[in-house]
């Protein structure tokens, strides 16, 4: 048996998410189904975790095991690519691995990146690929926000109700927000996130930096692990797995 890890960018919109669902395609499902036909075998893919419905990836991660070892990389990677592509999926390399190496377990560290677009009228170039916000919003108050954000804590609050986690206690390693005419990016680092945590900690700095809220009454959310607190989750289509590090 021989193991491979698959690098994967593709554009979520379309999707129910990552994972294979009872309804809907998914980007696993539809991977997997074309690499069991280009290999003429049974293939599972394992991800490196799951991406919600609407959200993009620059470069997820995942695993999956042949019987035989692949002797031309490259040939399959055009022939996936050939199927893939016209579905917003694109390969952008395959590996081969030692047999220990897993797609999730063996995750280091996953990079998420947030982009809001700041101003009154929406981008047609970027439609489904960022939050448009016509309100102007206050970076400074965004970035101190973000502070209290980094760290290891119970993050309740962000997390989704459908979340599986066996813990709420997780630790954001680094949070960089990045500010640019009316683009503001937001990029955050950790072993791992709860399910809609990202999406839940945007939305909430969004209320800060529209001054809905101030300083205090974000710290106060936050640390009242109460999800109903919580400001209303920041769309799927801002959000990208930028990188999956082992």
């Amino acid at each position: 048996m021989f193991r491979y890890q698959i690098l994967i960018e593709y554009e979520g919109t379309s999707y129910v998410g990552w994972q294979i669902q009872k309804k809907g395609k998914s980007i696993q499902k539809t991977i997997q189904s074309t690499l069991a036909k280009l290999l003429k075998q049974k293939i599972t893919l394992y991800g490196s975790g799951r991406t919600d419905a609407g959200v993009h990836a620059l470069e997820q991660s995942a695993h999956f095991d042949v019987k035989n070892k692949i002797k031309n990389i490259d040939k399959l990677i055009k022939s996936l690519n050939f199927f893939l592509n016209y579905k917003r999926i694109s390969i952008i390399n395959i590996k081969k691995k030692k047999i220990n190496f897993h797609a999730r377990h063996s995750v280091k560290e996953r990079t998420y990146l947030y982009i809001i677009q700041n101003r009154l009228s929406p981008s047609i170039l970027n439609k489904n690929k960022e939050w448009h916000i016509k309100k102007k919003l206050d970076i400074n108050l965004i970035k101190k926000g973000a502070k209290k954000l980094i760290g290891t804590f119970d993050y309740s609050t962000f997390r989704s109700s459908s979340c599986q986690a066996k813990s709420p206690i997780r630790t954001i390693k680094s949070i960089k927000i990045r500010s640019s005419k009316n683009k503001i990016e937001i990029e955050f680092k950790s072993r791992s996130f709860l399910q809609q945590q990202v999406r839940s900690m945007v939305g909430c700095l969004k209320y800060l930096g529209e001054k809905k809220w101030d300083l205090k009454t974000f710290d106060k959310v936050f640390k009242s692990k109460k999800r109903i607190l919580c400001a209303p989750p920041a769309p799927p289509e801002g959000l990208f797995l930028t990188k999956v590090t082992y």
